[in-house]
């Protein structure tokens, strides 16, 4: 910690302690869930519970009371003076944790508890255990966070409601982008995480700890079936987990009269951005500028480059998400400090929103371990919402800072296309996909198509066009959109 003496301790945010819950067997609620890794956690930091001023929840698909934040802080008999929940999105662990860290730095607040937890194995089973009646009377917590939808009329006409249907589209981007067809994409991408694959076989909370081949990842079969295009089911974050986390943020001062100094891990810097807030409105669905700016944003707050940072977790609920964000930041895919600490959200799981607090605690554990610094990244909705942390052992120069973001999401919202909702004309397809049923065959094809005066739509392919369709990236084809829907044939 050389250098932590010439800064206030008591304005210095830690990482103080984090605990992780991965249930494979039992039935469990999320709020039980949650209670054990939020009790590990306290119980690794003794005496700082009585400091906690705020409990944060993450997002919770599985069902929960209307308080979660309040009931879970009635269960570890805390005291906080603010208890609430995130609105959706993979990037809120990491944007109320810098929350958190800007408080503390600010001297607002001395301890805060984040905690997640989905139970989407036990729901699946219908063995979900009963809700505790006083819980479900409790008023409802504060949410923060951008609580606008995701998607809006252009996508939801054109059928696109599904995160890897919507994914897939940008990573029809990328193939193009690269000259490969889908097959070969697939292939690539069997490549690019079977790495991630290796990482979660030595990750024991992994809910898949087992190395795959790149061919086991890209080889369509019964167990690992065409999902939407390119994408099989082993390329898809895993939701149907119990998994949860929570960490502990507090002061070094805090820590050190704990006795807990030793195990600090320092805040740096975090940023946030949105990229283009509906996806049919992106002019590159395959690029993500809001990524380049949070994560320039906050190197710069921390004085580093990415050649500093010693280790890496990308969020990873799909492919193209990993790849855009590497491209943000200018990192190869097979960078030898490996891209993910946990596995990555197909294999280590991808619990809800919550992914991203366990890439925290996973990293915390790696810097107590090995020193140096650690960068992580959320994101919510559709690669639309983005966080992005730094971590690391020794403390910062200058204290922990907020990077800035005002100018590049300025020019980022400035970006946007405008889009058509009653769409009549010839168009360019900018990005595609196939949607496959459970039998392979064609469902759906939607695209994001750009009119020849600029506007964009989305729309779907017209059902006696599906079967020619199949496998086939249209980005750069020629195509004819019309009402109501809309929906699309191809040109000529």
């Amino acid at each position: 910690m050389t250098g932590a003496g010439r800064l206030d301790a008591e304005r210095l945010p830690v990482l103080v302690s984090g605990a992780q819950s991965t249930e494979r067997d039992q039935p469990v609620s999320a709020m039980d869930l949650m209670t054990r890794a939020a009790e590990q956690c306290l119980a690794e930091a003794p005496g700082l519970a009585g400091d906690v001023d705020r409990v944060t929840v993450v997002n919770v698909m599985s069902p929960v009371p209307a308080a979660p934040a309040s009931a879970l802080a009635r269960r570890l008999k805390l005291s906080p003076a603010r208890a609430e929940v995130t609105t959706i999105g993979g990037n809120s662990p990491q944007l109320v944790v810098s929350r958190a860290a800007a408080d503390i730095a600010a001297g607002r607040l001395r301890c805060v508890l984040v905690a997640g937890a989905e139970t989407q194995r036990t729901v699946k089973s219908s063995a979900s255990p009963e809700p505790d009646p006083d819980e479900a009377r409790l008023p409802a917590d504060p949410v923060v966070g951008d609580e606008r939808p995701g998607l809006g009329r252009v996508e939801l006409d054109a059928g696109l409601i599904l995160p890897a249907h919507v994914y897939a589209l940008f990573e029809s981007v990328l193939a193009h982008r690269a000259g490969r067809d889908f097959a070969e994409q697939r292939l690539f991408l069997g490549r690019v995480l079977a790495p991630f694959t290796e990482v979660a076989a030595g990750n024991p909370l992994a809910w898949f700890p087992e190395r795959r081949t790149p061919e086991e990842l890209a080889e369509l079969s019964p167990d690992n079936r065409l999902v939407a295009e390119p994408y099989p089911k082993r390329m898809c974050a895993v939701l149907g987990v119990d998994q949860a986390a929570a960490v502990l943020v507090t002061s070094l001062a805090a820590a050190r009269r704990a006795g807990l100094s030793e195990q600090a891990v320092f805040c740096l810097s975090g940023a946030e951005a949105n990229d283009v807030w509906f996806p049919s409105a992106r002019r590159d669905p395959g690029a993500s500028p809001a990524m380049a700016a949070a994560a320039g944003a906050a190197l710069e707050a921390a004085g580093l480059g990415t050649d500093d940072i010693g280790a890496f977790d990308l969020y990873s609920c799909f492919p193209c998400a990993l790849q855009m964000a590497a491209q943000a930041m200018g990192l190869a895919l097979d960078d030898a400090r490996h891209l993910t600490v946990t596995g990555g959200l197909p294999y280590f799981g991808g619990p809800g929103n919550n992914y991203t607090l366990h890439a925290i605690a996973t990293m915390a554990d790696r810097l107590r371990r090995c020193g140096g610094t650690g960068l992580v990244t959320g994101l919510g909705w559709y690669a639309t919402k983005h966080a992005v942390g730094l971590y690391g052992t020794d403390p910062p120069a200058g204290g922990w800072r907020a990077g800035d973001t005002s100018a590049a999401q300025a020019a980022i919202d400035a970006s946007a296309a405008e889009l058509v909702t009653e769409p009549l004309g010839p168009a360019t397809v900018i990005a595609s996909t196939v949607v496959a049923g459970r039998d392979g065959a064609p469902q759906a094809a939607p695209v994001v198509a750009r009119l020849d005066d600029g506007r964009q739509v989305a729309a779907a392919a017209q059902e006696d066009e599906l079967a020619g369709l199949a496998g086939r990236n249209l980005v750069g084809q020629r195509v004819f959109v019309s009402g109501p829907g809309p929906r699309f044939r191809m040109a000529g």
